[in-house]
């Protein structure tokens, strides 16, 4: 019975849609107001259906209902149970139905806070309508996650042990608020064009959802890549494999999307790049769903390989993309123009950002997909991995991070070059001695090591002194705090991923109990290897001693786990971390009575996720100071005149 309650609730979902773009886009003309109104009524009911169907999907996993294909596909009745509730959108059909759901609450929270006009605010519901009328069409004829089985096995097939992680159950869904938020920043600009009103409100009203999608991709990248460090063994943090580039591109457009939109917002600048960035950022989110959907890719990422489905998306992408396109080669050039500004201003900064921004997404869009087109025209497969990104990506990104600093000095429209710069020498001064100490005490002397960390400093110091500045001259707002955090959070990263790559050291050893492996100042000795049972697995357990000087300092526990229901086995690694350093400990395979022990001391790698940390908090900083002004003003307007 509950296959058939999220069944009917997904096609009343699609009927709602409809209504929802139908009466969204009736309601952009001037005098529709019960177009409108209908537009809002659909959206909330589209939103509490698509709820109701995942919620049935959710109760068919955690019941174990085996009838149902998809859990019979992707489920088991040993799992735990945050395993079989994770389980819900670690499969193909699951997690388009969790898109569909997370694109529901944006269209939900559009319809709630009716920012921008009416008519603006009707134009993109409609916009987002049509996305879940097409993704809603796309579930329902090729990935229904509700299709019976008869008869219904005894069991299930279990899930992947890689996805059996708690990491499961925070990377997903805060990667598709981040992608399918853009979806939010799409309509308003699809919305802005179709009303003609493409001047700062467009940019006012969407820029919340540009920062909730922006924070929720940086959190999402962030625990993806602290969950392929953990749980994939192999001590590292970024692979450059295409399906974690599909991340990082929408989340380098919404990056310079939020500091276009600020000064379009501010003083009317880059109105129609604001616009076309704003349909770049969710059309590189879906191309992101293709490359994962349509079985072009083989990965740890990949959800499906079924090529119909492929050609599905393909038809969606194109109408979404070209149909955006299209709206904005019509209505571009009747925009009015940006306003003017002077060569030193902070328009010019961002004006620089975002070129720069563009540069990188091209050089990370290339090595992504030119493999790819290369194999399908030609048949041969090429390999594009981080010597491609280290020489086309980082020095575009090294650049961007030098001129980052100079934004925050400089006034709207005009400021003053040479004050900023005098005001940031102190900055360089102190960034570059740190450079140098870096390069003198650290071992081994590289000269990478040393522009890393200076500019590094360069980064973290200038946002200090900004603070320090603001509070002098009593301007500190959350938007200061914003950009400090974000900037220093960028910094912060930097130095993680410059100290991992440049000093990590590794090794390797085949051991017997009572066996020694030394590793960068620490000796790990195996004391012995146990048999342990989990509730769905049983596993080899290595009881490693860690000695420092002679004395055990640690007992790190790596695992070699066996899955029975999934035929799988996968390492579960052991790692110890000062906050600084992590020693990480990964159980390899068994030769006669020995086991095969890799180590890898990761100098700074917490700093990576620390600095994904503060730059979220930097956009959350930035959302809920816009929040309160917004709540603020709404208060003082209602309050009756004296």
């Amino acid at each position: 019975m509950i296959g058939e309650i999220g069944q009917l609730a997904l096609c009343l979902a699609l009927a709602l849609s409809l209504v929802m773009a139908g009466a969204g886009l009736i309601g952009a003309r001037g005098v529709a107001a019960n177009a409108r109104a209908l537009a809002s009524g659909a959206t909330m009911g589209f939103a509490v259906f698509v709820t109701l169907a995942f919620g049935a999907l959710m109760v068919a996993f955690v019941t174990s209902d085996f009838s149902i294909m998809d859990v019979a596909n992707n489920s088991h009745t040993m799992k735990p149970l945050i395993y079989k509730i994770t389980g819900v959108w670690a499969n193909h059909e699951g997690s388009m139905l969790l898109w569909v759901l997370v694109l529901a609450l944006y269209s939900a929270a559009i319809a709630f806070a009716r920012r921008g006009s009416e008519r603006l605010t009707s134009a993109a519901l409609g916009v987002q309508g049509l996305l879940a009328a097409a993704f809603l069409l796309f579930i329902l004829f090729t990935s229904n996650p509700f299709l019976r089985l008869d008869p219904p096995p005894f069991e299930g097939a279990g899930l992947n042990p890689l996805l059996q992680d708690p990491g499961l159950a925070f990377h997903p869904p805060m990667l598709y608020a981040g992608y399918v938020g853009l979806s939010a920043a799409f309509a308003y600009a699809a919305a802005a064009l179709i009303t003609g009103e493409a001047d700062s409100q467009w940019a006012r009203a969407a820029r919340p959802f540009m920062l909730m999608a922006w924070i929720a991709l940086t959190l999402g990248i962030t625990l993806g890549s602290w969950w392929a460090y953990y749980d994939l063994g192999w001590g590292g943090f970024w692979f450059w494999d295409p399906v974690e580039n599909a991340s990082l591109m929408p989340w380098l457009v919404a990056t310079a999307l939020l500091h276009s939109a600020l000064a379009t917002e501010r003083t009317g600048a880059f109105r129609t790049w604001t616009l076309l960035l704003a349909i770049a950022g969710f059309s590189l989110s879906l191309i992101g769903t293709f490359l994962v959907r349509s079985g072009v890719l083989t990965s740890v990422h990949a959800f499906a390989n079924d090529p119909e489905r492929g050609k599905f998306i393909l038809a969606m992408l194109g109408a979404a993309i070209g149909g955006a396109l299209a709206l904005f080669a019509w209505r571009a050039p009747k925009l009015e123009g940006g306003s003017a500004f002077f060569m030193a201003s902070r328009e010019t900064m961002l004006l620089l950002n975002n070129l720069l921004l563009f540069g990188a997404v091209s050089a990370v869009f290339l090595g992504t997909l030119f493999p790819l087109f290369q194999e399908a025209i030609t048949g041969a497969k090429i390999s594009v991995g981080a010597p491609y990104f280290a020489i086309t990506f980082a020095p575009i990104f090294v650049v961007l991070l030098l001129l980052v600093p100079f934004g925050p000095r400089l006034g709207w429209k005009r400021g003053d070059l040479k004050e900023a710069a005098r005001a940031l020498a102190p900055v360089a001064g102190i960034a570059l001695l740190f450079g140098v100490l870096v390069l003198a005490i650290a071992t081994p002397h590289a000269l990478a090591a040393g522009g890393s960390f200076a500019l590094a400093a360069w980064l973290i110091v200038s946002s200090a002194a900004d603070l320090r500045l603001r509070v002098k001259s009593r301007s500190l707002s959350p938007s200061a705090w914003a950009s400090a955090f974000a900037h220093a959070g960028l910094g912060i990263t930097l130095m993680g991923i410059a100290g991992t790559s440049l000093w990590r050291v590794e090794a390797q050893d085949v051991l017997a109990p009572g066996g020694t492996l030394p590793v960068a100042g620490y000796s790990l000795r195996l004391d012995n290897v146990v048999l342990v049972q989990g509730k769905n697995y049983r596993a080899e357990q290595a009881l490693v001693s860690v000695l420092a000087d002679g004395h055990t300092i640690a007992m790190l526990r790596p695992e070699k786990r066996f899955f029975p229901a999934e035929g799988q086995a996968i390492s579960e690694t052991s790692i110890r971390t000062t906050g600084f350093s992590d020693l990480y400990v990964a159980l390899g395979d068994q030769r006669d009575d020995k086991w095969i022990i890799r180590a890898y001391v990761n100098p700074l790698a917490p700093f990576i996720w620390f600095g994904g940390g503060f730059m979220a908090l930097g956009g959350l900083t930035s959302l809920t100071g816009r929040l309160r002004r917004r709540a603020v003003a709404g208060a003082l307007a209602e309050m009756p005149a004296q």
